[in-house]
């Protein structure tokens, strides 16, 4: 990640992994960048793509772990990023308990 990124992501760490302190939470961005995409207000994930652009969204998106996205986050990101069209979305990422 270079600096910039993280200029842009260090905020948005402390508003949405409320639970860490920001340096805890950019110690993995791609948990902050999948936090916005999931919760992030109107406002936070416009600025969120244009800074970091689409495929880095895509990259969190297809790499994503069980539980960082809610169905319709999960629905709209593939929708948005071109990744799926909305009746075609693959399925969540899953924990398996075996």
């Amino acid at each position: 990640m270079n600096p910039r990124d993280a200029d842009t992501l260090k905020p948005l760490a402390s508003k949405y992994i409320w639970w860490k302190s920001p340096e805890e939470a950019m110690a993995m961005p791609e948990r902050v960048i999948a936090q916005v995409m999931n919760l992030g207000d109107h406002a936070d994930i416009q600025s969120l793509a244009k800074q970091l652009g689409d495929e880095v969204l895509r990259k969190v998106l297809t790499h994503a772990q069980a539980g960082e996205f809610n169905e319709r986050s999960w629905t709209y990101w593939h929708y948005r990023l071109g990744l799926s069209n909305a009746e075609q979305v693959p399925v969540m990422p899953h924990r398996s308990l075996d």
